[in-house]
């Protein structure tokens, strides 16, 4: 099953152990200091004042440090030693910025031993909550019942959905051909041949939700029936808002611009962007002060490597919000012969117009750092579609449907498409990103800007993307 909140989906597996793994930090001091201290709980708190206030700044400090490692993501595909690395990597994190506040706040201080025991305490809880909740996750108990109407192409999209975490949400039920159906790759043995009526046959099946599938609408919708089944309280959505939902993207190949007109969503409202500006320009200008020194070293290293005579930034026009071109500004990664015959060609992976100190900063994404002045600028936002140029924008409008709509928003240093898409390179990769720029497009919200910068910091730690 998925939640969704202010338009950003969360599966309920992952939203249970999220809830869990929090309450279990919040405990987690509460069994260290009465373990380090004489008389317990008690005289821990005679000693060094309420724990609460200290097992709630952990817990936070905690959530929000795994949510960064990608922890509380459904595309996160690493295995058991990947998933214990992360999970130290992060509650090391928390324990850190822990630490921090404590030094801010010296009346919140719990003592070096006690913080130690309760981030030990705290790996082996969330560790233990970790490996019980992936034996139980795919457990039918947590998917929606999900019966498709319709047996055909479009029905055979939910067939073919080939990753584990587009599918761990809804088990399909069968599949109920209709007379509007083309041939398709939907198993005959999943095909159902209902004898009663629609809902007789949700109501045998104990089904949550029917997904309308049919190739062709026009030909015969059955109202009736699926208003029966509604009135029941069963759901009943369409395929491309069913594979949004499920896959976080919009499926180019399904869509017709009625679905764009009429779902909820596409609102770009004055007080969303006024907030989002706001966020931009505060966070653009604290950021420049530890950005500066790191402008200075890559001064330096450029230049040694390449002469006092390079250049240290690179300028590309790129197209912004409305297709306005502006300036896009970089550390320069590659020699400045890259394209001496003035022709645009993609960034391949171990390009070798890539100097060496432009492939640790591209590894790194440190070449993304002058982006910030973009942001300050308005030219770009933190979050967005990724900035392409002029002459690849031109090609792929032409090229690729609903390309222009992902310019309905400003650009951004990272995005929803950076963070479920691998580096892209062509104009394959180009439509496929598209799907995730256009569900972002779609939910875009204060809350899934903020949690896609969050899970950024992942992307920057494990290196992944970068080329």
């Amino acid at each position: 099953m998925t939640l969704r909140i202010f338009k950003h989906y969360w599966q309920l597996p992952l939203a249970l152990l999220a809830i869990i793994e929090t309450a279990l930090f919040f405990l987690a001091p509460y069994l260290a200091v009465s373990l380090r201290f004489e008389g317990g709980i008690a005289g821990a708190e005679a000693v060094i004042g309420p724990i609460w206030p200290r097992a709630t700044l952990f817990a936070a400090m905690n959530f929000i440090s795994l949510a960064a490692m990608g922890l509380h993501n459904s595309r996160q595909r690493s295995r058991l030693l990947g998933m214990v690395t992360r999970l130290a990597a992060g509650i090391l994190g928390g324990a850190l910025a822990t630490a921090v506040a404590f030094y801010l706040l010296p009346a919140m201080h719990m003592g070096r031993g006690s913080l130690g025991l309760t981030v030990l305490i705290a790996f082996l809880f969330s560790a233990l909550a970790r490996i019980f909740f992936h034996k139980i996750m795919d457990e039918d108990i947590f998917k929606r019942r999900v019966l498709i109407y319709g047996a055909g192409r479009m029905a055979g999209s939910i067939a073919k959905l080939r990753r584990r975490s587009d599918r761990r949400g809804f088990t399909v039920l069968g599949y109920v051909p209709t007379h509007a159906d083309d041939p398709s790759d939907v198993a005959e043995d999943k095909k159902l041949k209902p004898e009663a009526s629609l809902l007789m046959t949700c109501r045998d099946l104990r089904v949550d939700e029917v997904v309308v599938a049919m190739d062709d609408r026009r030909l015969r919708l059955p109202m009736d029936e699926l208003l029966e089944c509604r009135l029941e309280g069963i759901e009943i959505v369409d395929l491309v808002s069913f594979l949004e939902r499920e896959t976080g993207k919009v499926r180019l190949d399904l869509l017709n611009p009625s679905w764009m007109i009429f779902s909820d969503g596409f609102r770009q409202g004055r007080t969303k962007a006024a907030l989002e500006r706001a966020f931009d320009v505060c966070a653009g200008l604290i950021l420049m002060i530890p950005v500066f020194p790191v402008i200075v070293l890559m001064a330096i290293a450029i230049k040694f490597e390449e002469g006092f005579k390079a250049s240290i930034f690179y300028r590309q026009v790129r197209v912004g919000q409305f297709g306005r071109p502006f300036n896009l500004l970089k550390f320069r990664s590659m020699r400045e012969d890259a394209e001496g015959d003035g022709k645009a060609r993609w960034a391949e992976k171990n390009d070798t117009r890539v100097t060496l100190v432009g492939a640790f900063i591209r590894k790194a994404r440190i070449d993304e750092l002058p982006q910030i002045i973009n942001v300050v600028r308005g030219e770009m936002s933190f979050v967005g579609p990724r900035p392409e140029r002029p002459e690849f924008v031109s090609h792929l409008n032409e090229r690729i449907p609903y390309y222009r709509e992902r310019h309905s928003v400003k650009p951004g240093i990272t995005g929803w498409a950076q963070l479920c898409y691998p580096y892209g390179a062509s104009e394959q990769d180009a439509a496929e990103k598209l799907q995730y720029d256009l569900y972002y497009v779609k939910n875009h919200s204060m809350l899934f800007y903020l949690t896609i910068l969050l899970q950024t910091i992942e992307v920057i730690v494990w290196g992944k993307g970068a080329r």
